[in-house]
């Protein structure tokens, strides 16, 4: 045993002297980094900048640029180089719906975008709640705009409706049982029973197909709630695998991320109260009204930062247009907004990578809000002086000398 230890020393020992004489080094190389760069004063693009007018920090040092390029559509309209690169301006669109009910609204802007913005030698892919499809773009943009358009909406409208049949059915059941639990603050006695309601919100509703006791209809609902939350849960690893896909393409790529308004039904604030004084001497049934029906903000499930970092790394416009609309009502409940868990992600996302955002009940205008915000821009290159191939995320920053411009670009890249 005692020579087995002093055997198993010496191995350690010359393990450690041949660990100790190497050196670890992250492998270092020249690399040509690409920034889209939007500038604006007020909501005007500007377009007269010049190479010695912008400063690129990487990682907080500065950087020196090598090229400046203006681009109008695909068409490089003017260069400034130091040494010569090859920008790819061809241009791929995504566009992305998160959308559980087909508005008919959609039309008019997705209308302007087929009509304003595709131009030949684009690519454009549409991806519903049902599916991703590459379009057709070969044939001529041209002469079958319309086509293009109406293959979108038939798209669109049917998948909408199809994959989301489920997702409207459980908040219609949370309406029926919002309704159903609002009026025992009407007709219960507090013993736990309630007086059958046939009409909720303008809809029979069967007594027979909700449980007897408030107690029991309380816990239908938080099952049917909790169902809910898990069709919506937004699956991150598809949003990075997305964002990996991209950053193998050439040239300029924009997501428009559609989403719609969404809502939950719950018991109005002021029958809430009621039914705790009714039932004040029920804890578990006080603490379970306030658990299923707080007003309060919610906090985001979602790692927006690992997002983030893909979609910028992937040099990826996101273009968030959020589409309002008008809640229904019902006696008794109210319609809570349930976005901000979603919304405050999403808009992170479009600022990180240059992007736009906008929040409009009118959609033509949000995506001609959007077109005029990308159309043009500036590329700039330059070769960072302390590049390693460490795996690290690198944080851009591009400032516009003179000041009183705004500045819209990627937030960085991993250094990989």
């Amino acid at each position: 045993m005692r020579k087995f230890r002093i055997v198993l020393l010496a191995v350690l020992v010359l393990s450690a002297g041949t660990l100790a004489a190497q050196t670890i080094q992250h492998e270092t190389r020249a690399v040509n980094i690409e920034i889209p760069v939007r500038v604006f004063k007020g909501a005007d693009f500007i377009d007269t900048l010049k190479l010695e007018d912008f400063e690129v920090f990487d990682n907080g040092r500065p950087q020196k640029l090598e090229a400046a390029y203006l681009v109008k559509k695909a068409a490089i309209e003017r260069r400034e180089e130091t040494r010569p690169f090859m920008p790819w301006t061809a241009r791929h669109f995504t566009l992305l719906f998160e959308m559980s009910d087909y508005d008919p609204r959609l039309y008019e802007g997705l209308r302007f975008f087929v009509d304003n913005v595709l131009i030949p030698g684009d690519s454009l892919v549409l991806i519903t709640p049902m599916k991703t499809y590459r379009m057709r773009m070969e044939i001529s943009i041209e002469s079958d705009r319309k086509l293009i358009l109406d293959r979108i909406l038939d798209l669109l409208r049917r998948d909408i409706l199809i994959a989301n049949a489920e997702y409207r059915g459980v908040v219609d059941d949370l309406k029926k049982l919002s309704g159903v639990l609002a009026s025992s603050a009407r007709g219960s006695t507090g013993g736990g029973s309630e007086t059958p309601v046939t009409i909720i919100g303008g809809m029979e509703v069967d007594p027979a197909s909700y449980a007897a006791s408030f107690e029991e209809n309380l816990q239908i609902y938080s099952a049917v709630l909790q169902r809910l939350e898990r069709m919506r849960a937004v699956d991150e690893s598809k949003f990075v695998n997305f964002a990996r896909y991209l950053k193998g393409l050439d040239g300029q790529k924009d997501v428009f991320l559609f989403y719609q308004r969404e809502f939950i039904p719950k018991i109005h604030p002021k029958v809430l109260t009621n039914l705790m004084s009714l039932y004040n001497e029920r804890a578990d049934i006080v603490f379970n009204l306030m658990t299923l029906f707080d007003h309060s903000y919610r906090e985001s499930m979602i790692d927006t930062d690992s997002i983030i970092k893909a979609f910028s790394n992937a040099s990826t416009s996101i273009h968030f247009l959020f589409l309002s609309t008008t809640p229904p009502s019902a006696p008794g409940v109210v319609m809570e907004e349930r976005t901000e868990d979603i919304f405050l992600p999403f808009r992170e996302m479009a600022r990180a990578t240059g992007g736009f955002t906008e929040t409009s009940g009118n959609f033509g205008a949000i995506m001609r809000a959007a077109v005029s915000a990308l159309e043009n821009y500036y590329l700039l290159y330059y070769t960072p002086d302390d590049y390693r191939t460490d795996g690290g995320f690198r944080t851009i920053e591009v400032r516009v000398k003179g000041g009183g411009y705004r500045v819209t670009h990627r937030a960085g890249y991993i250094a990989d």
